[in-house]
């Protein structure tokens, strides 16, 4: 008995394939595209209510307020554009949050080696700072907290007990800078926490190395004028319950 020939399918067309792929690319492009446009609310709360009839009700007046890590966040791109022209890169960092801008700044760029006195480049940087500070709207506080690294060997620097001390007075000497350079010293705190607290644990000597620094932390209280800046506020607005006639 001959056996039966299996019905073989047809195989896709060539186009079909460069079709299929079009299709991919152009729903890639346009998820982009929407991914990166702004959402208007009002727009589309109004395109929607003429699909909706009678259901259609006006909106409520809604106040939308910024955070107010809006101000620290411009707070913090004007310390970075200044402090970028003056130390690499990888002598500083800066964290912004809520109520406050820190700035991380690395032992080797700050300090003479095994020396409290203040590089060229340190000098300058607080200069820039302390004028920022100084023209702070509203209530302000700069702590600057001392850190070292696990054994950090203190021997090399004159009159210093031990690390407790050396990051207290790393923290101290920078205080005392600001205060020279016209930063109200009401408004200036200094905490060493020797090795306490450091960034990385590992026993990795240039990651040690990144624990010795001082951490600026400048906390402000944004003035009323400010907040009220950052305020916007969509106003009562009747959506029609109809599509306009043409």
């Amino acid at each position: 008995m001959p056996r039966e020939k299996k019905e073989e399918c047809k195989s896709v067309p060539a186009w079909l394939t460069s079709f299929s792929d079009l299709m991919s690319l152009l729903l890639t492009f346009f998820i982009l595209l929407y991914s990166m446009s702004t959402l208007d609310v009002t727009k589309a709360m109004k395109f929607l209510s003429y699909f909706q009839g009678e259901k259609a009700k006006s909106f409520e007046q809604i106040s939308i307020v910024k955070p107010i890590k809006i101000y620290t966040t411009d707070l913090a791109k004007k310390i970075k554009k200044i402090i970028k022209r003056i130390l690499p890169i990888s002598g500083y960092q800066i964290v912004t949050t809520d109520n406050y801008v820190m700035v991380r700044l690395f032992n080797r760029v700050l300090f003479e080696e095994n020396s409290l006195k203040l590089t060229k480049e340190a000098k300058e940087t607080l200069n820039k700072l302390a004028e920022i500070i100084k023209n702070l709207p509203g209530n302000y506080l700069v702590v600057v907290e001392g850190h070292t690294s696990k054994d950090e060997p203190t021997a090399p620097i004159p009159d210093i007990e031990d690390s407790w001390d050396l990051s207290i007075r790393r923290a101290t000497t920078v205080v005392r800078y600001l205060a020279s350079r016209g930063v109200d010293p009401s408004k200036l705190e200094a905490v060493g926490y020797d090795a306490t607290r450091p960034l990385y644990t590992w026993n990795n000597p240039i990651l040690q190395a990144r624990n010795r620094r001082v951490e600026i932390y400048i906390k402000v209280a944004v003035p009323k004028e400010e907040k009220e800046k950052k305020e916007e506020v969509i106003k009562k607005e009747k959506l029609p319950s109809k599509p306009p006639k043409p």
